[in-house]
């Protein structure tokens, strides 16, 4: 077992691949840092008071980048997005540098990772998070929208 000798302490395969802080105008005056892995996305945030959140790579749904003429103007963008995260269901990269580079960075990752969990698309997306088959268990949905047809 490893000893954590310090709080930047991060698994011995966890190469940073990728790290940047929110910009403000093209200054990274920030207290806000982000970094990616091959297998996690971390957020740190906070000076006084602060918070690392955490995501597994595969676990993102969706990457949606947005540049506003502000943004395009300093060279930055915000990337947000959708994941099976319960903690952190949308993600948010605000006023990072060279967006789009990073947006296809985390595109490529994402692929990657679930080929080598071999995490299919079913397990990603679906019906099953949205219900509890044991709270459903003997429920006919067909009777549920039988008045409909019933004309």
């Amino acid at each position: 077992m490893s000893e954590i000798k310090d709080a930047k302490y991060r698994r011995k395969t966890d190469e940073i691949l990728w790290q940047d802080r929110k910009h403000h105008l093209w200054f990274p005056l920030s207290f806000t840092k982000y970094f990616i892995t091959r297998e996690r996305l971390y957020i740190n945030s906070g000076f006084i008071s602060s918070r690392e959140d955490e995501c597994l790579i595969y676990r993102i749904l969706d990457i949606t980048m947005t540049r506003t003429v502000g943004q395009r103007i300093f060279g930055t963008g915000t990337i947000e997005m959708n994941s099976k995260d319960r903690s952190t269901p949308v993600i948010r990269l605000v006023n990072i540098k060279r967006p789009l580079d990073v947006k296809r960075m985390l595109s490529d990752l994402i692929e990657e990772e679930r080929d080598r969990k071999k995490v299919a698309g079913k397990d990603m997306y679906g019906s099953s998070a949205h219900y509890d088959p044991i709270e459903m268990e003997g429920h006919d949905f067909d009777d549920e929208f039988d008045h409909y047809y019933d004309r």
